[in-house]
């Protein structure tokens, strides 16, 4: 039976979109339960209804603080019987509220190499700080801002006639590759933290 997992949206929703084509195939061990936004119109919810996987629109600004939005986002989860949460392209800040209802079952993806460049924009941050490597980092999440244990990272060169644009074309390819490598260790069972290592046990 596969694992029901929860994607976290706030936009266009590509990495969704790679989650959701992984999902179809018959080994894969994840299925998505329910995708849900705190914005109504993020192109992803769109995403999630062609592809018949429940929607839900929850929008942040009906609270009065960000424990009582991750109180009602985990009782959306859990009706939906939820093991595993991805959060992808999420633009909040979780708190421990949501973090307690699911330890150590909380991944997200980042388009850096992690430590480096956390927060908004990773992309833009590394373009604008002129690295010549850049790259995309799924981790687990933890209270901090991307500085949960790195489960894995994937590079591409920063090309001399780059712009923004087309370098974070190159990097959103590498998400899509991690993303749902990710989320089959993890429901596989198969990440191990240790310390702030992450080991992957073979299958």
């Amino acid at each position: 039976m596969k694992v029901p997992v929860a994607v976290l949206i706030s936009g266009g929703g590509t990495n969704l979109a790679a989650l959701i084509e992984a999902a179809e195939h018959p080994d894969f061990p994840a299925r998505i339960a329910v995708v849900i936004s705190n914005r109504r119109h993020a192109y992803g919810r769109e995403r999630a209804k062609a592809a018949g996987i429940p929607d839900v629109w929850l929008w942040h600004k009906k609270f009065d603080s960000r424990e009582q939005y991750d109180a009602a986002l985990v009782e959306v989860l859990r009706q939906h019987e939820v093991e595993w949460v991805c959060l992808a392209g999420f633009m909040r800040i979780v708190t421990p509220v949501f973090l307690d209802a699911f330890p150590g079952r909380v991944i997200n993806i980042h388009p850096a190499l992690l430590p480096a460049f956390p927060g908004v924009d990773g992309v833009q941050q590394a373009f604008d700080y002129g690295v010549k490597v850049a790259g995309a980092t799924v981790h687990f999440v933890d209270t901090g801002t991307d500085t949960g244990p790195i489960i894995c990272q994937g590079c591409v060169p920063v090309l001399p006639d780059d712009d923004v644009d087309t370098l974070k074309a190159r990097v959103l390819t590498v998400e899509h590759q991690l993303f749902p490598q990710a989320l089959r260790w993890a429901t596989q069972g198969r990440l191990k933290i240790v310390g702030r290592k992450v080991q992957v046990i073979p299958a």
